[in-house]
């Protein structure tokens, strides 16, 4: 059953709920920052209408940097920043930021601790259209590795907004995962977001698994709870918007409730929340695990839920890890 403390949309699964791509979260948030605290400033990689930052630009134009196509240097100039008082935000495609700068964000950004927002755009396979060169699929991994490094991956664009807006207050360099395609709103202005932990979305009483996802898939995990609901398995479903700082004590507590734990990401299963969830519990409390995301390959262009489709992440996918985890845990 939905967790009604976390109050989240009432037409959660009805076909008229309204959507909107991930990112718009992201120009909201940043607009209100804008208006908050005169030490917010935006850079851009000649992306800004595609990323949401134009309307910030138009509203603060002595705040805004255009980098042009240079992320390298975005990120140099913005760790500058960083470290002289101001709060920059950076923007562009994750192929491209972290992609092509990860080298700069590791030297300049992550080994200074200087206060830096990256934001990486047009992530996972959903991106469609644009092919495998614009499907950001690795980022997670490559950014979670970095020392003093914040991953957050909002599920909606209400939630993108919150992220967007607390990661302000957080110092340190953060990196805030997007996806393009419009998304239902599921969550409300009321559901609770805080950064580090995750929030239980669904509980079953006498679940006897776990879900955990993050960013748009987790939506797609609430569908695949109302589908395992009809077969009479239980299950829970955590919204693990923080890859890093990960929430150590909920993901424990329910893998040892449930015994059995699967992860669901629209990014590579080596290196990203299914990696940190696996070596966390590793260490911690060994359960079966499988994982729902990319297995080893590249997308390619196609719409996005024809992709999800094909490469595993759909829900009925979600169901079958699902059961096939129980049937290890026998």
């Amino acid at each position: 059953m939905i967790n009604p403390k976390v109050k989240l949309n009432k037409k959660i699964f009805e076909a008229d709920i309204s959507q909107s791509p991930i990112r718009d979260g992201y120009g909201d948030g940043l607009l209100f920052l804008g208006k908050e605290n005169p030490n917010v400033v935006a850079l851009c990689a000649d992306l800004k209408e595609s990323t949401r930052v134009e309307a910030f630009a138009k509203a603060y134009p002595n705040r805004f940097f255009e980098c042009g196509v240079s992320e390298q240097a975005m990120v140099t100039v913005a760790a500058g920043l960083g470290i002289s008082g101001k709060i920059p935000f950076i923007s562009s495609y994750a192929t491209f930021s972290p992609g092509r700068n990860w080298e700069q964000i590791r030297t300049t950004v992550a080994y200074n601790d200087s206060n830096v927002k990256i934001a990486g755009h047009h992530a996972g396979i959903s991106v469609g259209p644009d092919g495998a060169t614009h499907q950001a699929l690795e980022d997670i991994a490559i950014m979670r590795a970095l020392p003093n490094m914040r991953v957050i991956v909002p599920c909606d664009a209400i939630e993108a907004r919150k992220a967007t807006i607390q990661v302000a207050h957080l110092w340190g360099p953060c990196y805030l995962r997007f996806q393009r395609e419009k998304t239902p709103l599921f969550t409300t202005d009321e559901t609770p977001f805080v950064s580090g932990r995750a929030e239980v979305f669904w509980q079953s009483r006498g679940a006897i698994a776990t879900i955990i996802a993050c960013g748009a898939m987790v939506y797609i995990a609430l569908r695949a709870a109302e589908e395992l609901k009809k077969e009479k398995i239980g299950v829970v479903v955590l919204n693990n918007h923080t890859i890093k700082p990960i929430d150590e004590k909920t993901i424990i507590k329910f893998a040892k409730a449930t015994g059995a734990v699967v992860t669901v990401e629209e990014h590579q299963v080596a290196g990203g929340l299914g990696g940190a969830v696996a070596e966390l519990l590793v260490a911690k409390h060994p359960v079966p695990m499988e994982f729902v995301g990319m297995e080893d390959s590249f997308g390619e262009s196609g719409k996005p839920n024809e992709l999800l489709k094909k490469y595993g992440m759909d829900v009925l996918d979600i169901v079958k890890a699902v059961k096939k985890t129980l049937k290890r845990r026998e």
